[in-house]
This record gives C-alpha cells, sequence and structure tokens, in this order.
C-alpha cells in the first residue's frame, strides 16, 4: 500500500518552493523531502534542487524538456517535479496539493478545496497582493493540470487574523468604501500559526491567561509584527496590503499616503507607482545596493549600514506600537530569514526594547542559527525572547490532511 502524502507549494514569479509531507488521519509528519524550482521568469533556465534527507541533488531542464511540454516552463518543470518524487519513492501517493495564497479576502478566513469559482473571486484580489497573488494562483493552476483529480487546496496568509478587533482592521475611510471590504487584513499567517504552535510547546508563559501578550517578528525579504494574545491575533504591522507596516527587502511598508498623491501630481501612473513601492523601495532602494540583508551585511558602504539601521529601527518602533496594543510584553519571537539569521538584528532590537525589559543572553543568540527552536533571553530578562524556525509548508499540509478527513 502506498504512502499518502500532501505535497506543499509556494507559487513565486520565478519559483515554486515544494516539500512532501507524509500523512496519516492523526496528522501529518515532518517533510522527507523539500526543494525548489528556480528560473521560471521568461529566459530563464529551470532548475529544480531538491534534499531528501541528507542527499541534496539539482537537476536543469534543458530546451528538449521544455519543447516536448509545447514551450510551457511551467508545464516542464511540473512534470520534470513528478519525476523527481516518484523516483524518490516509487511506494508515495500525492493525495492533495496544498498552495500558499497570501490574500483570502473577506470571504476566505480558512483553507478550502479550490474550485472554479473560488479561483475567480481569489484573482479579483491579484492588485492587493501583486507580488504573490497572481503567482499563487497561477501555481494552482498548473497544478490542476499537472494533477488532474487531485485536490488542490489554498491555505490563506489572511486567516490567522481573521478575528482581530475592529478597531484594528477598521480603516478610517467613508462607510461606502468600506462596505467594498477596504480594511486591514494581516498576512504571513501561516508562518504565525506554526510559530504559535511551537512556542506553545516551548513556553508556558506565552500561553498563561495572566500573561501571554506576545509579539512575532517575520522578518525575511517579506518583513510583518503580529501582536498575539493567549494564542490569537490582535494587531498586524500589514494592512490592506501586504505593502504596509516594516520596511522589506523591495517593499517600502508604511508610507503617507499624501507621497502617492504628490507623485500622481508629478504625472507617475498606476505602474510606475506599483514598481516602485514594490519592487525599488525598502532595503534595496535605500541602499543602492541591495535586497538581501546578508549582502548589505558585509558590504562597506555606508549606504548598506543606513538600509540595515532604518530597517532596524522600524521592527523597534512597531514593537513599540504593537506593544502599547497588548499593554506590555511577555515574548518577542524572531522567525523569518531574517530573524532566523541575523544575530546581530536581533542583539540591537533586544537592546531597543530594554526600557520593557529585554535582555538577550550573547552566546546564546550568537549560537542561533534558525535549525531549532532556541530561547536567547538572558537570566535577568523579564520578557522571553525565542528564535522559531518557521514552515509555513507543514501549516498548509495539515490544513489540507484535517479536510481530506473531513471528506472520508
Amino acid at each position: 500500500m502506498k504512502q499518502p502524502v500532501i505535497l506543499s507549494v509556494n507559487s513565486g514569479s520565478s519559483s515554486i518552493k515544494f516539500a512532501l509531507y507524509p500523512f496519516t488521519n492523526e496528522g501529518v509528519t515532518g517533510s522527507n523531502l523539500t526543494g525548489v524550482i528556480e528560473g521560471l521568469q521568461p529566459g530563464g533556465k529551470p532548475v529544480i534542487q531538491y534534499r531528501a534527507g541528507a542527499e541534496a541533488q539539482t537537476l536543469t531542464l534543458d530546451q528538449t524538456d521544455i519543447k516536448a511540454a509545447g514551450g510551457d516552463q511551467f508545464a516542464a518543470a511540473l512534470q520534470a517535479l513528478h519525476g523527481v518524487l516518484t523516483s524518490h519513492s516509487a511506494d508515495i501517493q500525492i493525495a492533495a496539493v496544498a498552495h500558499r495564497i497570501v490574500h483570502g479576502g473577506e470571504r476566505f478566513s480558512s483553507s478550502i478545496v479550490i474550485d472554479d469559482a473560488a479561483l475567480a473571486y481569489l484573482h479579483t484580489l491579484d492588485t492587493l497582493a501583486p507580488l504573490h497573488q497572481p503567482h499563487n494562483l497561477e501555481g494552482i493552476a498548473a497544478f490542476r493540470r499537472a494533477y488532474p483529480g487531485i485536490p488542490q487546496i489554498a491555505c490563506f496568509d489572511t486567516g490567522f487574523h481573521a478575528d482581530m478587533p475592529a478597531c484594528e482592521t477598521t480603516l478610517a475611510l467613508p462607510q461606502s468604501l468600506r462596505a467594498t471590504g477596504i480594511r486591514r487584513y494581516g498576512f504571513h499567517g501561516l508562518s504565525y500559526r506554526y510559530v504559535a504552535s511551537h512556542l506553545a510547546q516551548q513556553s508556558a508563559r506565552a500561553f498563561d491567561p495572566a500573561a501571554g501578550r506576545v509579539i512575532m517578528l517575520h522578518l525575511g525579504n517579506g518583513a510583518s509584527a503580529c501582536a498575539m494574545k493567549n494564542g490569537k491575533s490582535i494587531a498586524s504591522s500589514m494592512g490592506f496590503s501586504a505593502l504596509d507596516g516594516l520596511m522589506m527587502g523591495t517593499r517600502c511598508g508604511a508610507l503617507d499616503p499624501g507621497v502617492l498623491l504628490h507623485l500622481m501630481q508629478q504625472g507617475w501612473d498606476e505602474k510606475r507607482i506599483e514598481a516602485t513601492l514594490y519592487k525599488e523601495s525598502g532595503l534595496l532602494g535605500v541602499s543602492g545596493i541591495s535586497a538581501d540583508m546578508r549582502t548589505l551585511r558585509a558590504s562597506s558602504n555606508p549606504q548598506a549600514s543606513f538600509a540595515i539601521d532604518l530597517f532596524t529601527y522600524r521592527v523597534i518602533r512597531e514593537c513599540g506600537a504593537l506593544s502599547a496594543c497588548l499593554r506590555g510584553l511577555d515574548v518577542l519571537v524572531f522567525t523569518g530569514g531574517i530573524g532566523e539569521h541575523d544575530a546581530t538584528l536581533r542583539r540591537e532590537v533586544a537592546e531597543g526594547l530594554a526600557y520593557l525589559g529585554a535582555q538577550i543572553d550573547m552566546k546564546k543568540n550568537q549560537a542561533a542559527r534558525g535549525d531549532d527552536i532556541a530561547p536567547v533571553h538572558a537570566p535577568d530578562s523579564s520578557i522571553e525572547i525565542w528564535v522559531v524556525p518557521t514552515d509555513e509548508g507543514r501549516i498548509a499540509a495539515r490544513d489540507a490532511q484535517q479536510l481530506l478527513v473531513l471528506k472520508q
């Protein structure tokens, strides 16, 4: 009998991250194969890099593979991926494909089995997350063609924040606009759900009814902060779109809307404004060098240092606002590519929050590499500080498994 597995995917503009999760009716186990397909942009050369246990391999598609798929890079890559999965284990059966979808809008706060009507609605949200939503949905369409008859599950980043209070979700706009769904949503929900579930196993204080005031920082190319009280999101730095809040790799974060009016008065059109705010700002725009924190850390250019300083300042500033929403702070958590691996940033953020009682343990902080959950607070810190590596794919796989059980 073949082992049922869930294929979890995160489709981007030029890449697809994937992982296989075996499961039973009782739940999902850890992934036994993870990887990424890169080079899917026009003119790119698709490459599949994957790891099965300790074994890492790379498979490069050539033009023959792409021609055989009718010239469709996506289709060729998915055919090659299917070959990788079956060669890894002939004894697996893909029971569902779970997709990370950034925006569920007002209609979807829980994961769903996708159908044509849901797909059409989700496309109406493309402009709210143009770096993610269209590519997430293109991934669903491609996997539906590649795996006909297999359920495609949509798992929403906005879902974790669906019950935030009205004062957090409401924008001070006329009712006529608010009635169309213009409100604050919050994102990175799959990551926050995973972090919260693992924090619950390690920190009693994070879920203590008498305490339970947590700020989670998902810091990477996309960055956001979430205030969680007793396991529930009560505030988020991101709002109507994935552009708001913290400074990011190429996104500006919070911005006075008067800047947009000014640019429009200068003759800027929608496409130019969108490209600037989403693709040319953030760490890249401020430094003029790179959107990658590692590259900026290695640079001697003063603009690189300033971009890092600004990023750090914005994180500290947002933590101050969220701690006010929480009426204090008990636990601070770092996750995401930067949060898990940049010990200097964690130290500087903790120093910026010393007024709240945050004290970091220098040795523990330096040793935390994002490969496992780790406490990095000093013994005399009144706030727990944790590094928790995230796994959005596993949360998506869990949701898919639960939906499959419900269908039985």
